[in-house]
């Protein structure tokens, strides 16, 4: 049983990690043809989940080779604490990306990208030192009522100005997605049909996802 947990959790990361990838890498020429820097952080957050999938892949294919119960007696910190912090701040980034890839035009003149990188390093370092699911949890929540909100504006916003808005339906699937990973912090590890049906849930939103991208592009 733990096994083909392990084997659901790495298989889960390595869907989400190429769906990422391929979303990145396909809308490269399309940033190269427009230049425009809202293309161009909507990639680096793509870019940025990959890299936090990745991280949560190799603990994933670590406990499934290895003894899962010696390996957190002989390193707790690396497999515990340390990965849901690096995991934890990528995929904080990924988010921030999100949102300036929307208010780009608003921001970019206060040159908030440093500060990003500075609050989503403070998350991962406070959930690190607070190892509870619980404030973890909180901390989801906050962002996630954050990012609803400037969702919300900035769609009521692109009505009034008459705007194409594929890009605010990939928003809210990226919403959803978080919802249900969010939600996975409290599904006990017995419950495993429950997981799996988040799991490919979200397996799924990604997999749509890549297939609006990569049509728009044209690849």
């Amino acid at each position: 049983m733990m096994q083909a947990s392990f084997g659901i959790e790495v298989f889960y990361s390595f869907v989400i990690i190429l769906c990422a990838l391929l979303i990145y890498f396909g809308t490269k020429e399309l940033y190269q043809l427009s230049s425009h820097k809202g293309i161009k952080y909507f990639r680096l957050a793509f870019l940025f989940f990959a890299i936090s999938y990745f991280f949560r892949s190799i603990i994933k294919f670590t406990l499934l080779v290895f003894d899962p119960r010696q390996l957190m007696h002989s390193f707790p910190i690396l497999f515990g604490p340390l990965t849901q912090t690096i995991f934890m701040y990528f995929s904080s980034m990924a988010v921030f990306y999100l949102l300036y890839s929307v208010l780009w035009k608003k921001l970019e003149s206060k040159n908030l990208l440093p500060l990003f990188h500075v609050l989503a390093a403070m998350i991962a370092i406070i959930l690190l030192l607070f190892h509870n699911t619980f404030f973890h949890l909180i901390v989801n929540v906050i962002l996630l009522l954050f990012v609803a909100t400037v969702f919300l504006v900035s769609h009521r916003d692109s009505k009034k100005k008459k705007k194409k808005s594929w890009f605010y339906l990939i928003y809210l699937l990226l919403f959803v997605f978080w919802i249900l990973n969010v939600l996975d912090i409290l599904v006990p590890t017995f419950l495993q049909t429950f997981q799996l049906l988040i799991y490919l849930a979200s397996t799924t939103i990604f997999v749509f996802i890549l297939y609006k991208v990569l049509r728009k592009t044209g690849n």
